[in-house]
C-alpha cells in the first residue's frame, strides 16, 4: 500500500498534520519512537483550554482522537532512513519496515544540547528550565537566575525579570554599557563569575556555586538549550537548514514544504515556539500537504 502521507513524529505538530489529513479522507501513516521533547516536563502550560495538563495526557488524548480516523495507522517505530521512488518516498525503519508514501511530512522535532555544568541535566524540565512562558508563573517569584554566554543572554535577563528577582550569570559573555543600563532599569543583578555547578535536592534546585566559592540561593534556573535536529534523517534526505539564535531550523516556505519538493516539515523543528504553535505548524503544514495532493489527483 502507498499512503497519501507518512508522518514522521507524533507529538504535537505530527498529530495536528494528521488530524487535518485524516479528516481529510486520506490514508496516513504516523511513524513515532516515542520521545517527545516534553517529555522531561511534568505539565504543559500556556495551553488555552487546558492549562496546566500533563503533556503525556495530552499526546494520549490526541492520539486516541486521531486513531478513531478510520484511514490513520500508527507504527511506534524509529525512521532511519528515506528514499525517493517513482511514486514518492519509501521511509525504512529501525524495525525493518519499509513503508511507501506520496508524500512525507516531518515533525521530528528537535534535541536540546544542555550546557556542560553539573546538576543541569538532572533538573531539566523542573527547576531547570528554558521557556517563561511554560514554566515562569509555576515558579513563584523569588531568586531566579538565566545562565547567560548566548545572543539572547541580554534580552532573556530583562524578560525573566517579570517572574522574579533576576541574576545573569554572565558566564564569560561580555556586556556592554547600554545592555548594563537597560538591566539595570530592569532590576536585574549581573554576576560575573563562572558557574560551577547547582546544588539542591534534584530535581530541585537550591543555588548555584561559583568558581570563588561563594553560592547564589536560587528557586530556577533557565537556560538556552543549543537545538540541533532530532535525527539525521532530516539530513539525509538534503533538507536545507537554517541558523537561529540557539541553533538550526529546517528551512520551510509558506505552506511549511522543505527545499525537498514532496516534503513537508512542522513543529519544533522549524520553529522555536511551544505547544499552541506547534499545533499551529502542524495544522498549516498538513493542510498545505492536502492541497498538494489534490492539486496532483486534478491533473492526473
Amino acid at each position: 500500500m502507498t499512503f497519501d502521507a507518512v508522518i514522521i513524529g507524533g507529538s504535537f505538530a505530527g498529530l495536528s498534520a494528521a488530524l487535518m489529513l485524516a479528516r481529510a479522507r486520506r490514508d496516513i501513516l504516523v511513524i513515532d519512537s516515542g520521545l517527545p521533547r516534553n517529555r522531561f516536563s511534568t505539565h504543559s502550560h500556556g495551553v488555552l483550554g487546558l492549562d496546566g495538563i500533563a503533556g503525556a495526557d495530552l499526546l494520549r488524548q490526541a492520539k486516541a482522537q486521531l486513531l478513531a480516523y478510520p484511514t490513520v495507522r500508527w507504527v511506534t517505530d524509529t525512521a532511519t532512513a528515506a528514499d525517493r521512488t517513482v511514486d514518492g518516498f519509501a521511509v525504512h525503519t529501525a524495525g525493518g519496515e519499509t513503508w511507501a508514501a506520496r508524500k512525507l511530512l516531518l515533525a521530528t522535532g528537535i534535541a536540546d544540547g544542555l550546557p556542560e555544568l553539573p546538576g543541569v541535566a538532572e533538573r531539566w524540565g523542573h527547576s531547570v528550565l528554558h521557556c517563561p512562558y511554560c514554566h515562569g508563573y509555576e515558579v513563584g517569584g523569588g531568586a531566579i537566575g538565566l545562565l547567560g554566554g548566548h545572543a539572547l543572554s541580554v534580552k532573556m535577563a530583562g524578560l525573566l525579570a517579570d517572574w522574579g528577582q533576576v541574576t545573569l550569570f554572565a558566564h564569560g559573555m561580555q556586556i556592554e554599557d547600554d545592555e548594563r543600563a537597560m538591566l539595570e532599569r530592569r532590576g536585574v543583578r549581573i554576576e560575573a563569575e563562572r558557574v560551577l555547578g547547582l546544588e539542591g535536592d534534584a530535581p530541585q534546585l537550591s543555588g548555584a556555586l561559583l568558581a570563588d566559592g561563594r553560592r547564589v540561593d536560587l528557586r530556577a534556573l533557565f537556560v538556552a538549550a543549543r537545538q540541533a535536529m532530532a535525527t539525521p534523517l532530516v539530513a539525509q534526505l538534503g533538507c536545507a537548514l537554517e541558523d537561529s539564535p540557539i541553533g538550526v531550523l529546517v528551512q520551510v516556505d509558506a505552506q511549511k514544504q522543505t527545499s525537498v519538493p514532496g516534503i513537508y516539515a512542522a513543529g519544533d523543528a522549524t520553529v522555536v515556539g511551544n505547544i499552541t504553535l506547534a499545533n499551529a505548524e502542524g495544522v498549516r503544514a498538513g493542510i498545505s500537504l492536502h492541497h498538494a495532493l489534490v492539486a496532483e489527483d486534478s491533473a492526473a
